[in-house]
């Protein structure tokens, strides 16, 4: 467990099952006999089952921002303004048509049909009912100054799990703790390499020379400079001293070759970040290197930063999701070609003489983490979307987020070339049609979401958040990111849409978007094995013959362009000339944008776009 999930107090007496499930997703809980033996400023939430009682100090709590659930029949509520009474026929029913978000579905992989009630209560007149309820209701959610209530008519015996996570998820209100961040971004000596680099990548061209002999002075002083400050920072960095030293060493042959194309293959066969992962290590990064969705431009970058290795995903990793090349990593600081969409950091991209084999490959975490939280937010406010309290809550808290994704990123990363592929099948130098690129991607995160259907059953707690966090980025981020030209990734987001829309998982009714939450899984899985059959079907077919194979599984699900070659079908193209005719024949964008996906992008760019140079910490 980690303590971005909530803490709870639960009075009364618990059912083994319900303690185990909220074990199981994360949420640490204390069982108590009586509310005066909770530490009422030390919980996040309290848990009143039947025949506890509410005392003043618990309202005063509530008033002052402590959650509250109320299951089944608790004493003492009129100090609530709370009316109990037995349940009616009708209900359990939530009321969907919320006015604004964030709208909060209480019932999320719940049958509410199917719910035993008990009891229901008259929210009427009280606090302020949230989107979502009842005034008369057997479930039901009001904010009451500044703490928020949630009731559940049901017997403990009884007492629906999931519900009670939901409501739990929900009422909490902690807040997160700032994170201190760390004193390297403000020391003299890195203030000064920055500015030093910075300075440095104005005399550079896209090559990453300096073609410039009357710059060359300036450009000696700046390396000198640099050289210099590399040794003092050293200190802060013991296990990258060889790297380090390499860096002046590469910097000197630089200078020795007049500022021609740069080569720093012997400092980056050195740099092993990835050898000795633990949480909260720090590196200082310096190469000439181009960032992807930032610079094409090989340029002098230096970034400062920290892993973020939390526990249980080292044991995932050391474990049947072993991935020795994976760095998860945060921001400290970085230069300009970081102030950018580039989530990543790869040894690919510097520049160097020969490729050797690389030993890691960097995804900051938190700048994908932040971008989520923001993007996710706005598109649920556009579309109107209520979503799961559990979903709510680590979009407010970055820590929790971050280590969703870490999880993620470490399944996802580890699947291209394994399993059953027809052959490589995301060699970016291979001039492939880029249908092929987004079948690739979209395996890989699927594969990522089934792994974690697993391990949810298995009781880990970052499971149901991995999945959630995959569904939404794609459908939200994924989508409308970026330009209409061979973009795979976007593809990939619609296809995910489409077919949950056309399975009617999802809804898109009077303006505004519904997901059956339940049966999200299902479907998501079944587009997974769609795609796994095709790569173990196209094992035995030809390169052209898997190329067609694909483009029917896409096209069947997400509409081509209506001036397509492709979409004419086979009929239509030169399949007996060399592939590379029938490259050329797909459209830059084959699989146009969906009228919701146009008017969603619509009222989304400026959003996306304010994510550039995000960190956890944020812009």
């Amino acid at each position: 467990m980690t303590s971005g999930f909530p803490h709870l107090s639960l009075v009364g007496e618990p059912t083994p099952a319900l303690v185990a499930a909220l074990s199981h997703r994360g949420v640490r809980s204390d069982v108590v006999a009586a509310i005066e033996q909770v530490d009422l400023a030390g919980t996040d939430a309290v848990v009143l089952l039947p025949g506890a009682t509410v005392t003043p100090a618990l309202v005063e709590a509530v008033r002052s921002g402590l959650g509250l659930v109320a299951v089944g029949g608790v004493d003492g509520l009129d100090a609530l303004g709370l009316e109990a009474h037995p349940a009616t026929p009708s209900s359990g029913r939530l009321d969907r048509e919320a006015v604004a978000w964030p709208a909060i579905d209480l019932s999320a992989r719940v049958d509410l049909a199917s719910v035993p009630w008990s009891t229901g209560y008259d929210l009427h007149g009280v606090g302020t009912p949230l989107a979502g309820t009842h005034e008369d209701t057997a479930l039901g959610s009001l904010v009451l100054d500044a703490g928020r209530v949630a009731v559940i008519g049901q017997d403990g015996d009884t007492l629906d799990g999931e519900l009670l996570l939901n409501a739990v998820h929900h009422v909490s209100r902690r807040a997160e703790q700032a994170a201190g961040g760390s004193s390297l971004a403000t020391h003299p000596d890195w203030v000064a390499l920055k500015q030093a680099v910075t300075a440095l990548r104005e005399f550079q061209v896209k090559d990453g020379s300096v073609p410039e002999v009357a710059d060359h002075a300036r450009v000696d002083a700046l390396v000198t400079e640099i050289a210099e400050l590399l040794p003092r920072l050293a200190q802060h960095f013991p296990h990258d001293a060889d790297y380090l030293t390499a860096l002046v060493k590469d910097f000197d042959g630089w200078r020795a070759a007049g500022f021609g194309v740069p080569d720093f293959h012997d400092s980056l066969v050195v740099f092993d970040p990835a050898g000795a992962r633990g949480d909260g290590v720090t590196h200082l990064v310096l190469f000439p290197m181009y960032t992807q969705n930032g610079s094409a431009d090989r340029l002098f970058e230096a970034v400062l930063i920290e892993l973020i290795w939390p526990e249980f995903v080292a044991d995932l990793e050391a474990g049947d999701y072993s991935n020795k090349l994976f760095l998860p990593i945060r921001f400290i600081d970085f230069t300009p070609g970081y102030d950018t969409h580039s989530a990543v950091l790869f040894p690919e991209t510097v520049a160097m003489r020969t490729v050797p084999d690389f030993t890691w490959g960097g995804i900051f975490a938190d700048r994908e983490a932040a971008r989520f939280r923001l993007v996710v937010s706005e598109a649920a406010r556009v579309t109107r979307l209520a979503l799961p309290p559990e979903v709510k809550w680590m979009l407010d808290h970055q820590s929790l987020t971050e280590e969703t994704f870490v999880m993620w990123d470490l399944i996802h990363d580890r699947t291209h070339m394994r399993g059953d592929l027809p052959f490589d099948p995301f060699m970016i130098k291979q001039r492939m049609p880029f249908f092929l690129y987004s079948l690739e991607e979209l395996r890989c995160d699927l594969t990522a979401f089934r792994e974690a259907v697993k391990l949810e059953a298995e009781g880990l707690p970052h499971a149901r958040l991995v999945q959630h966090a995959i569904l939404l980025d794609r459908i939200f981020r994924f989508s409308i990111t970026g330009p209409r030209v061979r973009n795979y990734d976007g593809l990939g987001g619609q296809l995910l849409f489409a077919w949950l829309h056309q399975a009617d998982v999802l809804h898109w009714t009077d303006n505004r978007l519904t997901v059956e939450w339940d049966r999200v899984a299902e479907h998501v899985l079944a587009l997974g094995t769609a795609i796994e059959e095709l790569y173990w079907r196209s094992i035995d077919r030809s390169k052209l013959a898997h190329w067609l194979a694909a483009y029917d599984l896409v096209s069947a699900t997400v509409e081509p362009h209506p001036a397509s070659v492709w979409a004419q079908g086979k009929q239509a193209l030169p399949l007996t000339g060399p592939l590379k005719e029938m490259t050329d024949l797909v459209l830059d964008d084959e699989f146009p944008l969906s009228m919701f996906f146009e008017a969603l992008s619509k009222k989304m760019t400026a959003t996306i776009e304010e994510t550039a140079g995000i960190t956890g910490a944020g812009r």
